[in-house]
């Protein structure tokens, strides 16, 4: 009985542990993130695209063995991101984006302080509708994270909202 309670405790831990590791990586999760961004700023939700999910999905597939941060160059909007640890999550990633935020100034419609901040201009660019995102664990054993954006944002001499 002693044993079968130690096997019992054990598969709950595990189990714990795996949604843990899986929490903030649901569609879900990357949209209210990113909408959260944009309802701060008065632009109108995004939406889950099945494409472009896809779309992220094969490119940080081609990721997976150096990790690095190069862009698609594809014909969609896109943020990268990645991080070492496993807790760095699909959202862990939005946030670093969104963190951005002090860095754009509005009325010089330009990042301030030489400082980045046109992954936050991505997120809540008004004329992007769809975001779709992926994220994978690279051979080295870090998090690469992509969402891809319809329409893309930061066109030069456009306020994102």
């Amino acid at each position: 009985m002693n044993t079968f309670k130690t096997l019992s405790l054990l598969i709950v831990a595990v189990s714990f542990l795996v949604i843990a590791i899986n929490a903030q990586n649901t569609i879900q999760d990357y949209l209210n993130t990113h909408n959260n961004a944009r309802s701060l700023v008065g632009v109108p939700n995004l939406v889950w695209d099945a494409a472009l999910a896809n779309y992220a999905l094969t490119y940080a597939n081609s990721r997976k063995a150096d990790c690095n941060l190069v862009h698609s160059n594809g014909p969609y909007g896109e943020n990268l991101a990645k991080g070492s640890s496993a807790t760095f999550s699909g959202v862990s990633a939005v946030n670093l984006w969104v963190a951005e935020k002090p860095y754009y100034s509005y009325t010089a419609n330009s990042c301030t302080g030489g400082k980045q901040c046109l992954h936050y201009t991505q997120v809540v660019w008004r004329r992007s509708v769809k975001v779709g995102c992926a994220r994978v664990q690279c051979n080295n054993t870090w998090w690469f994270v992509t969402c891809n954006y319809n329409e893309p944002g930061n066109y030069i001499g456009e306020y994102p909202y």
